[in-house]
């Protein structure tokens, strides 16, 4: 099992049917991206899509911050998810790049609990790029 993860803090995670991104073109609703997969490739579906949930494989490993903000430029407004060993420290970050949720192992939530990601929660008030820019 595993939980979502939002800005109010934990809720189990239903069952989703998606698809790879070698099966998109006969599909709509939900799609499983991992780290290295190219999002202009899903360019033509986005609007199709309901969920994108992009793979972490692992904490140390961040392209799929890359994968998200490049989808966010391509226009995806859709939920969308990062899936695996997501670490509370990097929730902030997740929300800055466009991901609207984070979906973590039971064993990590239970490291981790709802707590650690609340307080990282307030992610759009140490947003200092917003801050240079005004």
């Amino acid at each position: 099992m595993s939980v979502i993860v939002t800005d109010t803090g934990f809720a189990p995670a239903a069952p989703v049917s998606s698809v790879t991104l070698d099966q998109i073109a006969a599909h709509q609703g939900a799609l499983d991206l991992t780290h290295t997969d190219d999002p202009v490739a899903v360019g033509p579906w986005l609007s199709a899509l309901s969920l994108i949930r992009i793979s972490f494989p692992a904490f140390s490993d961040g392209r799929a911050f890359t994968v998200a903000r490049r989808l966010r430029m391509l226009g995806y407004t859709g939920e969308m998810r990062a899936t695996g060993p997501v670490i509370a420290d990097q929730y902030a970050m997740a929300r800055r790049v466009g991901f609207d949720s984070v979906e973590i192992p039971d064993d990590l939530a239970a490291r981790q609990p709802a707590e650690q990601w609340v307080f990282r929660a307030d992610w759009q008030a140490h947003n200092y790029q917003a801050r240079l820019r005004a």
